[in-house]
């Protein structure tokens, strides 16, 4: 890739002329668009990639030292498994048509490019096709993400291996085939019985919940993890290896997030869709800055102290928060959204605790329920929307989550097993299925020159 500046600085000069000399410079063509859109999705795509170092660094953090290197073969997995699956049957299921006339999923079938026209300069379809399935596919790994940290410490790799692919290939794709894909929640019927069609601009609910759903079922099968509750089952804090590695990994998610819900915009080709994707990049991050300052507020309040693990699930929380419907509030409304995400989170992660959920990282707080808040409040800044079309959403998509990742669980529980031994998970994933340490010279006895 070239990146000269002075090659770059001819090609707006010249660009430039062109239209100062065109009398109709104004008018963008079919091409024109078509390479901003795939530009878009692109630029979007490699960003909501990089959300999965992201989600590394911040499991990698909040995890004991014992299980840092495990964390990263999950996560590095996951994304592998997710990107294959999806080109194998995901995408197809999830856009190519609900032809099962109920609006329920697409087809089974492998994934194809079809640019051909594009590449004869004949033919411009919006974008390139293959542009759209890279942007789609990275969102499908940020679902599978979710799971991986709530389940940390004690799941065996390779049973979690096996939920991804189900996950990532069938139950989310289907499950955003009704939103996304044209399906049941667009219909005709469903907004003559509520009122609108379900939304969710970039997957609070449909991704973020949907991966909060999995992981609570997973949560509630595996069982918490040894030393969590005492005999009186009171949860007990069990502090992570590296919260500098949590704060870095929080903020590459922000940064990531800009794409997640900037390029979820779905088009560039316009003066309107750039004042759009501007409006989403500020209330994308005013809904950040907003959780993170209620949810420093709310934890100095209830515990005298500000816990940063909340700080930053008061980011996350913001974030999610916003994603339903980023485009439509002002960046005021946007803050308060995000603000009540991060107190949602404050209250949520120890409540989900003294359920007897041990969740490692706080993710079905963070995602699950902030997802929740996030996508019910689209009514209140987006017209036509109603609040039973969300709810029915949400619902709907909470119980197939749910119900079809807990058959899953059980039904690798109880044939090739999913926790690892007692032995094993005192000792530590690294050691147990990796057989190395992520920090051998901080190894007791360890003496590496």
């Amino acid at each position: 890739m070239k990146k000269k500046s002075t090659l770059l600085g001819a090609g707006v000069l010249a660009v430039a002329a062109g239209m100062l000399t065109t009398p109709a410079f104004a008018a963008v063509t079919e091409e024109s668009q078509y390479i901003f859109n795939s530009l878009l999705f692109l630029i979007g795509g490699f960003l909501v990639m990089w959300m999965a170092a992201g989600f590394t660094m911040l499991e990698v953090g909040l995890v004991r030292t014992k299980n840092v290197g495990t964390m990263c073969v999950k996560n590095i997995g996951l994304y592998s498994i997710a990107g294959l699956m999806y080109f194998l049957v995901g995408y197809q299921l999830m856009y190519s048509g609900v032809s099962d006339g109920m609006g329920l999923m697409g087809t089974f079938s492998i994934w194809g490019a079809d640019d051909a026209a594009a590449r004869a300069g004949t033919e411009f379809n919006g974008y390139a096709s293959t542009s759209d399935w890279f942007f789609q596919m990275v969102f499908v790994a940020t679902a599978a993400s979710i799971v991986s940290g709530t389940l940390a410490e004690r799941i065996k790799l390779f049973p979690f291996f096996a939920f991804v692919i189900v996950l990532t290939g069938f139950i989310y794709p289907i499950q955003g085939s009704w939103e996304w894909g044209g399906g049941w929640l667009n219909s005709d019927d469903f907004i003559a019985f509520t009122g609108s069609e379900f939304s969710d601009f970039a997957g609070s609910t449909l991704v973020h919940s949907a991966g909060g759903w999995a992981a609570l079922a997973g949560a509630l099968i595996l069982g918490p993890r040894i030393g969590k509750y005492n005999e009186k089952g009171q949860p007990m804090a069990i502090p992570g290896s590296s919260l500098p590695m949590a704060t870095l990994g929080t903020f590459i998610l922000w940064l990531g997030w800009f794409g997640f819900n900037g390029a979820s915009q779905l088009a560039m080709g316009s003066a309107a869709d750039i004042a759009d994707i501007s409006n989403i990049f500020a209330n994308t991050n005013a809904a950040a800055a907003g959780g993170v300052v209620a949810a420093v507020l709310v934890s100095k309040f209830m515990y005298k102290k500000i816990d940063l693990t909340m700080a930053l699930n008061g980011a996350l929380a913001g974030l999610v928060s916003i994603t339903a419907g980023p485009l439509d509030p002002t960046m005021g409304q946007a803050a308060l959204i995000g603000a009540v995400g991060g107190i949602i989170v404050v209250f949520a992660v120890p409540f989900i605790d003294r359920l007897k959920i041990d969740d490692v990282v706080g993710a079905i707080s963070v995602h699950l329920v902030a997802g929740i808040w996030g996508t019910m409040a689209v009514p209140l800044t987006s017209d036509g929307i109603t609040f039973l079309a969300q709810a029915t959403g949400v619902v709907s998509i909470g119980a197939f989550v749910l119900v079809a990742s807990s058959i899953v669980w059980f039904a690798l529980k109880y044939t090739i097993g999913i926790r690892m031994s007692a032995e094993d998970e005192i000792a530590g994933g690294d050691y147990a299925e990796l057989g190395m340490e992520a920090y051998p010279e901080f190894t007791k006895g360890s003496q590496i020159l």
